[in-house]
């Protein structure tokens, strides 16, 4: 199988090429990557050789030139292509709407025209909304809060339509909140880690007592090739990564790891709209595909943490 991975410089698509690439993912021939190489898309996500083994192309989804160029000779489509922070899309909506949802578009018109038999969006449980107890399963209702996931669910809603109307072998991805290696420092557990290595304090959202599910980004790739390789035409799987914490239990876990306590935490004034709790049941990906996480949370957030305190000149160029 040859595949397209948009957006595959960012922090998971390029995690989803490294484990093509190293042989975890089997039965992918050639990669070939698309990012626009904004902020958060970074060729040092890779080495030197794996640059030389992925056909890496510079470019916008939104781009059709590019995007032709892109699909021809390709078997797959995997988009990770997206504007991914809340935080900016509550200042700039229009640019989460162009890359998330007409991007989204771009690409399935473009791999339509090619007939291009497999595509795979990539995306969030947020577009569900904020739940209080229990957990949505796929036929939940899209009820996003932000731009950010109501872009995301717009994305979706066209890969929906993509697949009843043209009949395209498109598939959707939902995952939880991911962490691991080369995630961007703006996102929460990277924030705390490189914030403490740093001397600085640590600034957290209202009370901390948001909660959300966490899935470390290997199992997250796992979980997509599943979908690509096996994943049936139309349907909807949820990831989950099956460790519910708070924002405020899981600084104090990477404060304890560091043996510090809580007073160089600032509580400050609270997100827009600021969705409390995000939970997906994934029991139809777990009993479809044989599926299910395999990174136990503590582990793996402690391999985050050495990786972060191990590769500083990559993320302190970013931070400054």
């Amino acid at each position: 199988m040859r595949i397209l991975i948009t957006g595959g410089a960012g922090f998971i698509g390029s995690n989803f090429a490294r484990r093509v690439l190293d042989g975890t993912l089997e039965g992918v021939s050639k990669v070939r990557v698309l990012d626009k190489l904004t902020y958060a898309g970074n060729l040092e996500n890779f080495t030197q050789q794996q640059l030389t083994d992925i056909d890496f192309h510079q470019g916008d989804i939104n781009d059709r030139d590019i995007v032709n160029k892109c699909l021809d000779g390709i078997d797959a489509v995997v988009n990770f292509a997206a504007e991914s922070h809340v935080d900016r899309s509550i200042g700039n909506s229009s640019e989460f709407l162009a890359t998330n949802s007409l991007g989204a578009l771009v690409l399935l018109e473009e791999a339509l025209k090619r007939d291009i038999p497999n595509f795979v969006q990539v995306s969030t449980d947020e577009v569900y909304g904020s739940i209080s107890e229990g957990s949505w399963n796929e036929s939940q209702p899209l009820l996003p809060n932000s731009p950010y996931s109501a872009s995301k669910a717009g994305a979706d809603l066209i890969c929906r339509a993509f697949n009843r109307t043209h009949g395209m072998n498109v598939k959707i991805t939902r995952c939880s909140n991911n962490y691991g290696y080369y995630q961007y420092p703006e996102k929460l557990i990277p924030l705390l880690i490189t914030n403490i290595i740093t001397g600085k304090r640590l600034p957290i959202y209202g009370d901390g007592l948001n909660r959300r599910d966490w899935l470390h980004v290997d199992d997250h790739c796992q979980a997509i090739y599943k979908v690509l390789m096996q994943g049936q035409s139309g349907q909807i799987y949820n990831i989950g990564g099956g460790t519910e914490l708070s924002n405020l239990e899981i600084t104090q876990v990477i404060l304890d790891h560091f043996q510090l306590d809580e007073t160089i935490i600032d509580f400050v004034p609270d997100r827009k709209g600021h969705d409390f709790r995000y939970s997906v049941d994934d029991s139809k990906i777990r009993n479809e595909l044989n599926y299910s996480p395999t990174i136990n949370f503590e582990i793996g957030l402690a391999a985050t943490i050495s990786w972060y305190e191990k590769n500083s000149s990559w993320w302190k160029k970013i931070k400054k």
